[in-house]
């Protein structure tokens, strides 16, 4: 949902009594200043039953718009008001979905073409499977191409079949979706906290189990927050409408009735995602600094170039998603498109950054990581 128009509500209520579904609407008519090209004003009612702390809805609600005023017809008594939501042409509306569904589609691609270089290097090398840290980092690395490969999937099944789907397959495919889009950002983080361990605690590889840890939490974490959403009935149809109020985009995500979930779950817990990434990004900078400006990283820049390699790859998708996260007002056309093509480079970054990084130096980045993990006297420095 947008902002309120003019800060104006009107109420229209009756003591101790509930009136709806009149056979003739109550008429009211909202003056207010010419709308923005990109705008669309949408007349809503106070729900307080809808969500934990209550939110605005539509239903029962007709919308007729005109230049300087808005006509709003309901079938009940409540507060009312004038939602300026950010609006596409069709023809933009189109776009973006053909843009959307392409980027996924290449991403796609890539993501597979990674996952099967991955596959190529442990049958074919034998570093690959003995070296602890190794198969580690790229463990790592490969549950984060796993969850974007899923998340993109999921878009495509959700914008081929969501104008068909029946409401109980599509509140599981808006579960699907929610919860690949909850990996890829818990991946993200993983990926900040790996480094960190890494490359200024010296500690990732040598806990118990780390990897299957990491996947717990990985996998998990997002599925319990999934269930809870989907418990209290978080998920069902969403639609997207022009200027002309006309639907053109069905799909099946969070609906109306629960945007709280929306924000906390996707807003909130990516802005926490990205934040401890540019925390983690500004304490490696730092330590990398600091080491060269003591000369102490003389014989270990190859393993600094992975460090800076993972933190470009976390902060890339950091990038991207703030983008999408961005998407209001009169840039919200030109930050769908930049986060759309951004989307579909991720799997050709990463793809590109494995076959740099691993292949045909195996030997020397074998050496590199090792050196980090295992020798004390670096394991001193990097503490230190």
């Amino acid at each position: 949902m947008g902002q309120v128009l003019d800060d104006t509500v009107v109420g229209i209520v009756v003591e101790d009594m509930d009136i709806s579904g009149l056979q003739d609407p109550v008429r009211l008519t909202f003056a207010h200043r010419q709308l923005p090209p990109n705008g669309t004003a949408l007349c809503v009612f106070w729900e307080p039953n809808q969500g934990q702390a209550g939110g605005w809805n539509t239903t029962g609600c007709v919308t007729v718009p005109g230049d300087k005023q808005t006509d709003c017809s309901c079938n009940h008594l409540t507060f009312f008001t004038l939602l300026l939501n950010p609006a596409l042409s069709r023809f933009m509306a189109q776009t973006v979905v053909a843009v959307a569904n392409t980027s996924c589609g290449v991403a796609v691609a890539f993501s597979i073409f990674t996952i099967a270089f991955y596959i190529f290097l442990r049958c074919n090398y034998q570093q690959f499977r003995s070296e602890e840290s190794l198969r580690t980092n790229l463990g790592l690395h490969m549950n984060l191409v796993s969850s974007l490969l899923l998340l993109n999937l999921a878009f495509l099944l959700n914008s081929g079949v969501s104008s068909r789907a029946m409401p109980g397959l599509c509140s599981a495919l808006g579960g699907l979706t929610h919860y690949c889009l909850l990996c890829c950002f818990t991946w993200t983080a993983l990926e900040g906290c790996h480094l960190y361990l890494l490359f200024v605690k010296v500690l990732g590889t040598y806990i118990h189990h780390y990897l299957a840890k990491l996947c717990l939490v990985g996998w998990g974490f997002p599925a319990l927050v999934v269930a809870v959403a989907g418990a209290i009935g978080s998920y069902g149809e969403y639609n997207i409408r022009t200027m002309d109020h006309q639907t053109v985009i069905h799909l099946c995500w969070i609906n109306s009735k629960h945007v709280l979930v929306h924000y906390i779950t996707n807003c909130g817990y990516f802005g926490l995602v990205f934040l401890f990434n540019t925390v983690i990004f500004g304490v490696v900078a730092w330590k990398n600094c600091h080491l060269w400006s003591t000369g102490m990283v003389q014989g270990h820049c190859k393993a600094w170039r992975v460090a800076l390699a993972v933190v470009g790859l976390f902060c890339l998708l950091g990038v991207t998603w703030a983008l999408t996260f961005l998407s209001y007002g009169s840039s919200s056309v030109l930050m769908l498109y930049l986060s759309a093509i951004l989307n579909s480079l991720q799997g050709l970054f990463i793809f590109i950054w494995l076959v740099v990084l691993y292949y045909p130096k195996m030997e020397e980045t074998t050496n590199s990581l090792s050196h980090i993990t295992k020798n004390d006297r670096t394991m001193t420095v990097l503490q230190g």
